[in-house]
């Protein structure tokens, strides 16, 4: 099928884009990567009038390190995060996650800012997001706002993104001393939405207790969510396994997955999600390690 008729624009900075956007309200959308707009203009789930183009503006496709943080603009790809020396050195995280996402079709075009604002809750992105506890910038007609990890997530496929702003960069704070991180991923086929993601990065003190954990989990809620019971439980305590199996019943029970014909049932997800979470916190362990 193709498409209804609509105006296309693309804007050569921010201030032009947000021009269009409060001229046309309601009526605009964003496109970024395309890779989820573009099917859904062309099955014609929905219509929109006017498209704005976001792939001229430069200073949304930059990757950079500032003040204790990585610094990716909204239009930076999966191909350029996962071939991003800075991004695997600073926060190999990230680039773990890149590497799960569609095929390489998919990651040439698709952004991370595009995928977040999607906000589909079996998005990979969403898990990691929350495990780092990253922070957006948005731009409006009221001007420049942060929205933390927490807050950003509103409903599926809804944000705290309002019309007429623009996600131009998201940031996540670099992790310190001894650290490690792992992304566990279900899928159907190569290249399929996940069936349970579980996104972990974890900071262990000198004495090898827990002084950060983020857990991240997607696909088993009607938004990508934290595993913030589990996450209070790990801080402070020495890193066993009957710690870290604890840790991943009381994750699992956080979840609230829905039956599915084709990925399984809430109660395969919920188990699904205990036994990634525990992977993960021991793959994050044995890579926390191996930092001197």
């Amino acid at each position: 099928m193709f498409p209804e008729e609509f105006d296309y624009y693309r804007p050569e900075s921010v201030k032009e884009a947000m021009v269009l956007l409060k001229k046309h309200g309601d009526n605009a959308r964003v496109l970024a990567g395309g890779m989820s707009l573009i099917p859904l203009l062309k099955s014609r789930v929905v219509s929109i009038p006017h498209i704005v183009d976001m792939s001229r503006i430069p200073e949304l496709s930059k990757i950079s390190e500032k003040k204790g943080e990585i610094i990716i603009g909204s239009m930076v790809t999966d191909y350029e995060i996962e071939g991003s020396k800075l991004i695997k050195e600073k926060i190999p995280l990230i680039t773990e996650v890149s590497r799960w996402i569609g095929d390489p079709q998919v990651r040439n075009r698709g952004t991370l800012g595009g995928s977040l604002c999607h906000a589909d809750p079996s998005g990979d992105w969403g898990a990691c997001f929350l495990a780092l506890r990253g922070k957006v910038t948005v731009k409006g007609g009221s001007g420049e706002r942060v929205i933390e990890s927490d807050r950003f997530f509103e409903d599926s496929y809804s944000t705290a993104v309002r019309t007429g702003e623009i996600l131009t960069e998201i940031a996540f704070g670099i992790p310190e001393g001894r650290s490690g991180h792992s992304y566990q991923k279900m899928e159907r086929k190569a290249g399929d939405f996940a069936t349970v993601g579980v996104a972990v990065q974890l900071t262990l003190s000198a004495k090898g207790e827990c002084s950060y954990v983020g857990i991240g989990m997607t696909a088993v809620a009607p938004t990508p969510v934290r595993a913030a019971k589990a996450e209070k439980f790990l801080v402070g305590k020495k890193m066993d396994k009957a710690t870290i199996k604890e840790a991943a019943k009381i994750a699992a029970s956080e979840t609230s997955p829905m039956d599915d014909p084709l990925r399984g049932s809430a109660e395969f997800k919920r188990y699904i999600t205990e036994v990634f979470v525990r992977r993960g916190l021991e793959k994050a362990m044995e890579r926390s390690e191996e930092v001197i």
